[in-house]
This record gives C-alpha cells, structure tokens and sequence, in this order.
C-alpha cells in the first residue's frame, strides 16, 4: 500500500517539477513593475527649491501623466504664435529658460517648456536614460498639447535630445532647429572628473547609501549666492532617482553617439542654427566646427568669452539670434 502510495505521489509531482522547470526556462523571471521616483514635488514647502524653482515658475504649467511618470510642462504665448518647444540640458531643469523663454512668448511665439524625465518636476522612473526615453518623451508632449509640429531649441544636452528628437520624428519638427552648446559628439576625455565618476554604476550605489546622502544634504542647506547651483544640489541630495538619471544619461544619453541623427539633420535640408561660447568649459568650442562640417545648412552664432549656460549668461544675444533665425522667413 505504501509503496503503491509513493508511486502515485511520484506520478503526480513529476510532471508538476517538469512543468515547472518548462515555465521557468521560458520565462526566467517575471517583468518587474516600472520603479518611479518622485520629483521636486514631493519636497517640503520648506524646502528651498519652492523659492527657487516653484511649480507655477511659468505660466500655463499642468501635469500629464505619461508611460513613465508624471511630466510638468508649460504652454504659453499667444495660441496663434509659430510653435517651438525648448529642451534643456544635462542637470538644470527648465528653469535654465527663464531669460529667454518668455520674451520670445511676448514676441508672439507659442512656447512649450517642460522638464525632463529625472530632473525638476517630472518624475523619473528607474530606466534606461537614452536618446529613445527622451524623444518619446517629447513626442507624446506634443501629441498630448495636440500640435502636430514645431520649431526646436535645445541647449547642451538637449541639443544631443533635439539633433536625435528631429531624426527620430522629422514629421513633428518644422524646417528649422536651434542648438546651443550642443552636445552629441562629445569624447569621454572631455568628460570633467566628476562626470566620469558619477557615470560609474559602484559609485551609484555609495551616493545612494544614507550616510552620503546625509553629507549631500549637508551641501544642499548650505545656501550659496548661486541659485542654479544650488538647485542641482538640492535635486542630487533630497531626490531618489535624479543622481540615476543622470548617471544612466552619461553612460547611455545623447551627450554622444548622435552622429548618425547629425547626418540625417544635413539630409533633411533643415536650417539649423549653432550658438556657442568660446569659453564653455563643459561642450568645448572645438565641437562647433565638428558640428558646422556635418550640417552644410548651418550658421554658427559665436559669443567670445561665452561659458556654457548661454541661456543665463548671455539671454539678450541668444533671444536675438533666435528671433531673426525662426522669424527670417517672415
């Protein structure tokens, strides 16, 4: 009996283990939920960043809620206005516009701003940080604000994001793009120290662990007489997901790699205007010529003594160049 017993039960489990075993050699592990960290919304109204950069910084500013993660934006600016979305860069959130932006919305343009995935106000979600997620990203922005085209700004990496955004959906860009201290062709020897570090996937689990965000949020109280300066600190030391995302767009982002969308921006026939500071110490000028060679429909706006963040240290010339470069046609 037992024995008749013992065969039964072998019967039985055997094929439930081999079932088992099948299952789990076709489908090794389940797909895991998208993890979505929180954004500066989820600070404290205490919090110097409310000061610094509030949700409300512009006008016309709402969320939407998107395949990975709630997205701020901006729309304002006459409804009748030539449409053009501005992307910002590696670190700054949209604030980075906030000299330049406006006065083109006073001129009559229809301005779209918004924050990237992983930076300022829009959530970021535990993924791959590449020219894809960015471009998606800004393509279902416009489809939500329903427009079906539009000029394009990008500085530093967001040049990287628009060079790669104009490529990947020429439909939704109009004939003309503007890149400031554009990135996408850079050599990693360029990278600063800092970035090259940061970009390290074991120093991602140091800046993750409570002692050091403790230190990060010892520099983040300390408040400085830059206010920029001081909301990357704020971001790196009190938001979960924004030292990742900008680790995962150093290994994996448009701040290189966008040779192949260069080429296909010169085929395309589109304008494209470059504006560069000989003084940038993070995009060197020496890219502008690599830039001006791949693109023959392109003119160069050279600052002398320009740095890096044009948008800030130089909003006059470059609202300038911006108005007599998107409106030239008129």
């Amino acid at each position: 009996m037992a024995n008749a017993y013992q065969r039964l039960t072998l019967s039985l489990v055997i094929p439930s283990v081999l079932l088992a075993a099948y299952f789990f050699a076709q489908f090794p592990s389940l797909p895991r939920p998208l993890q979505i960290y929180p954004s500066l919304a989820s600070l404290p109204l205490t919090s110097r960043s409310w000061s610094i950069y509030p949700p409300d910084f512009y006008e016309g500013g709402t969320y939407v809620d998107l395949p990975y993660g709630r997205v701020r934006y901006w729309l304002f600016g006459p409804e009748s206005g030539k449409k053009i979305v501005f992307i910002h860069g590696f670190s700054v959130p949209s604030i980075i516009w906030k000299d330049v932006a406006p006065q083109l919305a006073a001129r009559g343009y229809r301005v779209l701003l918004f924050d990237l995935y992983g930076r300022g106000y829009s959530d970021a979600p535990q993924t791959t940080y590449d020219a894809a997620l960015y471009t998606t990203q800004i393509a279902l922005l416009m489809q939500h604000v329903r427009w079906e085209k539009a000029y394009v700004a990008g500085v530093s990496m967001g040049g990287g994001i628009a060079t790669a955004f104009a490529a990947a959906f020429p439909d939704l860009v109009e004939d003309k793009l503007a890149l400031l201290c554009s990135a996408g062709l850079m050599d990693a020897r360029d990278f600063s120290r800092t970035m090259r570090i940061m970009s390290s996937p074991p120093l991602q689990a140091v800046t993750s662990s409570l002692p050091f965000r403790f230190y990060l949020r010892h520099l983040a109280n300390s408040s400085g007489a830059d206010p920029i300066a001081e909301l990357v600190r704020i971001q790196s030391a009190y938001l979960p997901g924004y030292n990742s995302a900008l680790a995962s767009s150093l290994r994996s982002g448009p701040l290189r790699g966008v040779a192949p969308a260069l080429s296909a921006l010169a085929q395309s026939n589109r304008k494209v205007l470059l504006i560069w500071g000989t003084a940038d110490n993070v995009v060197p000028y020496k890219y502008s010529s690599s830039m001006t060679s791949t693109l023959p429909n392109s003119e160069l706006v050279t600052i002398e003594g320009g740095p890096h963040y044009l948008p800030l240290s130089h909003p006059t010339i470059v609202i300038e160049a911006l108005l007599r470069f998107f409106g030239e046609d008129e």
